[in-house]
């Protein structure tokens, strides 16, 4: 499905807040037209209008694309308004949390093509990073398709079985909040040894956001990275005695809160 065929077919995209709000930045931005863009919203942000694309207009009759950016409590409600495109040409994206791509074929249409993605919060400054997978119907060229909408605000990768979108759950969906928490806690940490509030959190958000900009950008791994830094009985290696202890460390820390998260998204996706 090229850029073309959505520009001339239409995109629908239902739900404008903070993450249909940054993918429609992107797609603008890549050369999307406005005018192929149809956006349904209930309080649509007043920038959408001087952007050029349709807000709650009259939806095209073959739209290319329906991508579905609503809340998950709200999809019951807003899904069966589309269910007219269901079993056809059109390409449903989902990126509502927890909502099965079972769940979609039921309120659209088991023959229809459905995309479910998961992507992240950093999604709002083009960094975050979406895991798609599709339906039986949906084809290779649906998949691009759809990386190449979501390519807009970050990274895209293809899972092997919509079981794994839990764990991606766990790590990737829920993870930035992780990374904000320990944020938090590396600044008061450093509070603690004397350092001002303000200096102490600008030092642990400098900190985590530029390794994790030397962690994507270098050919070496984090575990080569980290021993690049570490010098025998230095400072480093001090405080990575007591983050590394596999019985009280990050370690089994970490794979326990991966571990909570996932297991909650399988409770909620089997109800």
């Amino acid at each position: 499905m090229t850029k073309e065929e959505i520009g001339e077919r239409g995109l629908v995209l239902l739900g404008c807040g903070k993450m249909g709000g940054a993918m429609l930045k992107g797609w603008l931005d890549g050369g999307l037209t406005p005018g192929a863009v149809h956006v349904v919203d209930p309080h649509p942000a007043e920038w959408l209008g001087a952007a050029g694309v349709n807000v709650n207009a009259e939806l095209p009759p073959d739209p290319a694309i329906v991508l579905i950016a609503v809340k998950p409590q709200m999809m019951a409600d807003a899904l069966p308004t589309l269910k007219g495109y269901g079993n056809g040409a059109t390409l449903f994206v989902s990126v509502a949390a927890g909502t099965t791509i079972a769940t979609c074929e039921e309120m659209l249409g088991g023959t229809t093509p459905i995309v479910r993605a998961m992507p992240n919060t950093p999604a709002a400054v083009g960094r975050g990073i979406t895991a798609i997978i599709g339906n039986a119907h949906a084809t290779p060229a649906h998949l691009d398709a759809t990386e190449a909408l979501l390519r807009a605000v970050g990274q895209v990768v293809r899972l092997e079985s919509e079981d794994q979108m839990d764990a991606v759950t766990g790590l990737s969906g829920s993870g930035p909040a992780y990374v904000f928490h320990m944020i938090e806690c590396m600044a008061r940490a450093g509070e603690a040894q004397g350092l001002a509030p303000a200096l102490a959190m600008q030092l642990a958000q400098a900190t985590v956001a530029g390794a994790g900009a030397l962690a994507e950008a270098a050919d070496e791994t984090p575990a080569e990275l980290r021993k690049n830094v570490t010098s025998p009985n230095g400072t480093t290696q001090a405080g990575l005695e007591v983050l590394m202890d596999e019985a009280t460390g990050l370690p089994p820390l970490m794979a326990r809160t991966v571990a909570a998260a996932a297991d909650r998204s399988r409770e909620l996706r089997d109800g």
